[in-house]
């Protein structure tokens, strides 16, 4: 049988930035030469591939439909707060061949640069999707790195919790016994000695620590081949060895198959668990790795929400030390308030977590990161011509930060909303003193004060640290 000639099809980037609207011409879904209604042999095309990945568009882009101008059909995506790469099928082929690359709105020192800053407090997300097409080029190999490394360090954790419950048979009786297990199995079949027990033990988890070992091994030698990236791959490297320290005292091996589905079988395994174990499969299967295979890389998201408050963390936990307070962070739970509703099973929202708070001897100081455009829309449009819905995003977000100060009692209480804005605009509003805005509420026994304020993700955490101290200590001097 004579099979037609294999068509090769080319490889389509879509690129974007996060929060923002993206238009591209449908006509690059069409493969081959083109016929002379190529308009609607696109809009069909434009259609079929949107039915084809509406899930993995859901996740990036809040709406995605086909446009005509008159002239020519368009694909246009309205993106979310969320950045990175995915796969997207060809309707043509069938297969992954369309690539959706999303960046960041608001400028930064790049994704490698500021994850070394904020210490690896957020990193990016692996998708479980198909290999992005050419993107061993597009995005750099310690991405993975970082990921693998997170969970290794999360494991870690996990595993040096000194006991566990553990479900075993034993030839005597130990902790619980399942004691009607003991008389309908065991006795009938004569086992005696075989008594099925449930105990805390002290485990060393020395198969699955040497695992771990050899995945840090191999992955500190493949950020040795990129520290040409930056100084943040360095660090990147210190903290891998500083893993490694701590399983210094098992040999790395690397794991078996069996090892693998052993693990997998395991009940009760956490999230933690799990994650680690895949990071550990992707290092010994040399996925994504420089230098060792010549893979394509992994797709992945990571939410500019979640990162623009880690970065603030960053900037905080500087400022700290400077204003002598102690810092919480919401990212762990340590400032949730519970909401108590009478009766229990009544209400709505159970707690309120602000993502920051700084506490001082005679201050409260709380602070909400907002990764929206309201900084730049309030200095370049007066507040009465801005759009009604920014508006009201606006009102919510005050409103949101005033009800966070009344779960707090002190001599002074701060609420302060954080945005983002470029590096240029920050500069302007600091040469022309515009950079915060302060406004006092006037309460019987103490001082509850509101600040509004920018800091662009491209700034040095020192500076932006310096200029937070440079705005709570000056507002003080109010009172």
């Amino acid at each position: 049988m004579i099979r037609p000639p294999t068509v090769a099809t080319k490889s389509i980037f879509i690129h974007g930035e996060d929060s923002s609207a993206v238009r591209v011409s449908a006509a690059q879904l069409v493969q081959g030469t083109p016929g002379r209604a190529v308009e609607g042999q696109a809009a069909r095309l434009a259609h079929q591939f949107l039915r084809q990945n509406e899930g993995v568009l859901r996740t990036f882009c809040a709406d995605a439909a086909v446009d005509f101008d008159g002239k020519e059909v368009y694909l246009k995506f309205v993106t979310k707060t969320r950045v990175g790469a995915v796969p997207l099928l060809s309707p043509t082929s069938g297969r992954p061949d369309i690539g959706l690359i999303v960046r960041p709105r608001f400028e930064w020192l790049g994704i490698g640069a500021m994850l070394g800053e904020m210490g690896w407090r957020v990193v990016p997300q692996p998708l479980k999707l198909p290999l992005l097409p050419g993107s061993e080029r597009r995005i750099p190999p310690w991405v993975l790195s970082t990921i693998v490394i997170s969970r290794m360090q999360a494991l870690l954790d996990r595993l040096e919790r000194r006991f566990e419950m553990t479900d075993a048979v034993t030839a005597s009786p130990r902790g619980t016994v399942d004691w009607q297990q003991y008389a309908t199995v065991q006795m009938p079949r004569l086992r005696l000695l075989d008594v099925p027990s449930r105990f805390p033990d002290l485990l060393d988890h020395r198969e699955l620590k040497a695992a771990i070992h050899f995945t840090l091994r191999k992955q500190l030698a493949s950020l040795e081949t990129q520290r040409n990236a930056g100084a943040f791959v360095a660090q990147l490297a210190v903290l891998c060895q500083l893993l490694i320290d701590r399983v210094r005292s098992v040999q790395p091996k690397p794991p078996t198959g069996a090892q693998f589905q052993a693990w997998a079988r395991q009940p009760l395994t956490t999230d933690v668990f799990r994650q680690g174990i895949e990071a550990i499969e992707w290092t010994a299967d040399d996925r994504g790795l420089a230098g060792i295979a010549d893979l394509n890389g992994l797709p992945w998201m990571l939410s500019m929400e979640e990162f623009f408050e880690a970065w603030l963390e960053t900037v905080m936990a500087k400022a700290a030390h400077s204003l002598g307070g102690v810092l919480q962070v919401g990212r762990r739970r340590e400032t949730t308030v519970p909401l108590s509703w009478s009766p229990p099973y009544q209400g709505s929202q159970r707690s309120l977590v602000p993502d920051l708070i700084l506490e001082t001897g005679t201050e409260t100081i709380i602070i909400d990161a907002k990764y929206k455009r309201h900084w730049e829309e309030l200095q370049t449009t007066a507040w009465w011509q801005l759009d009604e819905q920014l508006q009201t995003q606006h009102r919510l977000d005050l409103l949101q930060v005033l009800a966070y100060s009344t779960a707090k009692n002190a001599a002074r209480i701060v609420s302060c909303l954080v945005y983002p804005c470029s590096l240029a605009t920050w500069k302007s509003l600091q040469a022309r003193a515009r950079a915060y805005y302060h406004a006092r509420i006037p309460v019987a026994d103490r001082h509850v004060e509101v600040i509004l304020t920018a800091l662009p993700m491209s700034a040095n955490h020192t500076e932006a640290a310096r200029f937070l101290v440079d705005v709570l200590t000056t507002t003080r001097d109010y009172l």
